[in-house]
């Protein structure tokens, strides 16, 4: 179960297990931020994309302080093309593969087993230095039962005057001995039907959605490193951002409903504080260290276009919904409200 949470919040730290083969990336040095990023990428992109799902489940905003409370889970499913990248040695200054290739298809955080080695090289008082050779973790599509990002939720939304809703969402706050975590989304549903009367008489509604979600993770390194050190801390933030025009036809007890707009965002991934790195010249056993202090900054942009159909089931105040949403990591969201006024 806290494996399971941590990969909700983050699938990053689902590698808490395999922290000791990561840290062998910063023996690369600048190649590390590359090869992490590869690694990394389907898990920041598809975050986003699911952070900005589960906003609405009808285009009909409530009365003036009517409210409902929805509980929302989205999965982003993660293409094929990206459970794997090209592993190219000509990209890297300290890396090459063990088998004497240039190229190979590696698997990223979201694809199968890693089976080839990589060569850490090095100079170290100009000579050239073998410091290690490792294989990328195993991906863990394997403890999943699709091949998705999760991003579970609660989301409270409130009318206000002018036929507009206020929609707040958070997923509590993970706080332990090495995980602190956080999750705030806001967003503004206002009806623009109401300005085309008598249209606004149909079951036809049409609304304009904004919202944005902000997550923060900090996870402390310093306890599992296998590297002498201090201060080592993984940190990631996140801000997502969707703009959506939306559409639903709202009969007594079913809903169609469906929405078209464009998801972006950003996200940074950073390894924090020093790391004492040994060294070992395979020719002459020697060895030599070297420190480095917050080795890794990472920055991914991600965006697409969107489309999304779904349907609700309303049975008096109580709500069953679920949609798809075709974008880049196409996404499936389901959940219950309970909905009033």
């Amino acid at each position: 179960m806290k494996k399971l949470t941590l990969l909700t919040l983050l699938l990053f730290l689902s590698l808490q297990t395999k922290a000791q083969d990561l840290e062998l990336l910063l023996y690369a040095k600048d190649d590390a931020s590359k090869l992490m990023e590869n690694y990394m990428n389907p898990v920041m992109e598809g975050m986003l994309f699911s952070l900005n799902n589960g906003w609405y489940h009808t285009a009909k905003t409530h009365k003036k302080l009517g409210f409902d409370i929805t509980f929302n889970v989205n999965a982003s499913i993660v293409p094929s093309a990206s459970t794997s990248f090209v592993f190219n040695e000509a990209d890297y200054q300290y890396l090459s593969l063990e088998n004497g290739d240039k190229t190979a298809t590696m698997q990223t955080i979201m694809g199968d087993d890693n089976t080839q080695n990589i060569v850490v090289s090095t100079a170290i008082q100009g000579k050239t230095v073998e410091a290690t050779k490792f294989s990328l973790p195993n991906g863990i599509t394997g403890d999943l039962p699709i091949n998705a990002i999760p991003s579970p939720m609660v989301q409270v939304g409130i009318g206000l005057p002018f036929n507009t809703d206020l929609k707040v969402r958070l997923l509590p706050n993970i706080n332990t001995d090495d995980v602190d975590g956080s999750m705030f989304g806001i967003g503004i549903q206002h009806d623009i039907l109401q300005y085309f009367a008598p249209l606004d008489k149909l079951p036809l509604n049409v609304s304009i959605l904004a919202a944005f979600t902000n997550m923060n993770i900090d996870y402390d390194l310093q306890n599992s490193s296998s590297m002498d050190g201090k201060n080592q801390k993984a940190s990631f933030a996140m801000k997502a951002y969707t703009v959506q025009a939306i559409a639903s036809l709202n009969f007594p007890f079913i809903a169609i409903y469906g929405g078209v707009g464009y998801d972006f965002g950003n996200t940074t991934l950073k390894l924090k504080g020093d790391y004492e790195l040994e060294y070992t010249d395979a020719g002459t056993g020697m060895t030599f260290t070297d420190a480095i202090t917050d080795p890794i900054n990472l920055d991914f942009n991600a965006n697409s276009f969107r489309t999304t159909l779904g349907a609700r089931l309303s049975l008096g105040f109580f709500k069953i919904y679920a949609d798809y949403s075709i974008k880049k990591y196409h996404t499936i969201s389901t959940g219950i409200a309970f909905s009033f006024r």
